[in-house]
């Protein structure tokens, strides 16, 4: 089959590789029909992980069960799936309690909890930017998807990260209705939780960015648009709360931040949301952080330490939640809001490419060109 492999810093290719097979009972095949670029895959893509070549990349999958082992029980071939990123058995300590992004049993690392399709660090499972995915645990990872799947396909495949991460990064956060919250980064996972607070009757949602393409997508849906390239992100929340700081607020950025200059800061948006977060708020972070950063410049951050403002946090009495969305805690709900119309991430998409043009759209992705927000890729699609 065709699939998406990563051969080095800023080198994916397309290569043929072994079709995936049943190899425990409990597996299940699935034909992808739609499969999205993560921002998450761009810290692969620019060599800042530790991520082995020859891997097939992609956490963000959709398609049809083609086949199952002998175990499965609750799908069918022909069933329409939509795949969380996290891969769970379903039955360890931590998936009993819906902690599904920290399963105990699917990263044979023991020093790690949790895994992940085509990711660093979570697994050795090949990722779904391919024609197929082996999916394990077929009871506990696919969710099956109502009668309008086809038609609502770009809606669904957001049910496999980037829906349910926005709207954890909102619950981490603490966000009550009526509440004001502050996103930093208007990229899909940002603007996800910016459709995810509106939904949940937040009363003013501000997102900081400086890419006016990302900005105007955020305004379609009556969030504000804070364009730090025009003057300080921290002085125009305070302006827009009236000096008090937003009630809460979001990272959805991670360590590779930049300021308007250019320069990458690791604590920018971390130290940022304490200033702008009043007294006792709250502070989600779903960024991405990781103990190893290979291509950081300096050992510090080569080990994953950032200089936290830690006496303000303290002082301020603020707290804070950070880590991998558990996307089965919320996938079922969120289809359902997608299924009565009540949600529709779908809208963030720039980009419907074929799995050919996959090196193409990482290039553009990655350099964030102007209307290049959302890629999500249709193996099936012919090649223009």
């Amino acid at each position: 089959m065709k699939a998406v492999v990563y051969e080095g810093p800023r080198q994916v290719c397309i290569e043929d590789v072994p079709d995936p097979v049943i190899s425990e009972p409990t597996d299940v095949i699935v034909r992808i029909t739609t499969t999205n670029i993560c921002g998450s895959d761009l810290h692969m893509y620019e060599g800042r992980t530790g991520m082995e070549t020859g891997r097939v990349l992609g956490h963000e999958n959709l398609g049809e069960v083609v086949d199952k082992g002998s175990a499965v029980a609750s799908v069918d071939v022909g069933d329409r799936v939509c795949l969380p990123f996290n891969i769970s058995c379903g039955f360890c300590r931590n998936c009993e309690k819906g902690l599904t992004a920290f399963c105990l049993t699917t990263n044979p690392d023991p020093d790690m909890a949790g895994a992940a399709y085509g990711f660093a660090g979570m697994g050795p499972y090949n990722g779904g930017q391919a024609e197929y995915l082996r999916v394990p645990f077929g009871d506990s990872n696919c969710l099956k998807l109502p009668d309008d799947a086809q038609e609502k396909e770009n809606d669904y495949v957001m049910l496999s990260d980037i829906f349910p991460t926005g709207w954890h990064c909102t619950e981490l956060a603490g966000l009550r209705p009526g509440d004001e919250l502050v996103i930093y980064g208007a990229g899909p996972v940002g603007l996800m939780a910016a459709h995810s607070a509106m939904i949940r009757g937040a009363a003013k949602v501000m997102i900081v960015d400086r890419h006016p393409d990302r900005l105007k997508l955020a305004e379609q849906i009556g969030v504000i648009a804070i364009d730090d390239s025009k003057g300080s992100a921290v002085e125009q929340i305070m302006e827009q709360t009236k000096g008090v700081g937003a009630d809460c607020g979001c990272d959805c950025i991670g360590y590779q931040a930049h300021d308007p200059q250019g320069h990458e800061d690791p604590s920018m948006v971390l130290n940022s949301l304490v200033r702008t977060v009043k007294f006792t708020g709250g502070i989600g972070v779903v960024g991405l952080y990781l103990p190893q950063d290979p291509g950081a410049p300096d050992e510090d951050r080569k080990k994953g330490r950032v200089t936290f403002e830690m006496g303000e946090f303290w002082l301020k009495g603020q707290h804070m939640g950070t880590g991998q969305a558990n996307v089965k805690h919320y996938n079922r709900e969120l289809r359902d809001l997608i299924h009565e119309g009540r949600a529709n991430p779908s809208w963030i998409i720039s980009h419907e490419l074929p799995l050919s043009e996959a090196p193409n759209a990482y290039e553009h992705f990655d350099a964030r060109d102007d209307g290049w927000t959302k890629v999500v890729l249709k193996p099936q699609l012919a090649s223009s």
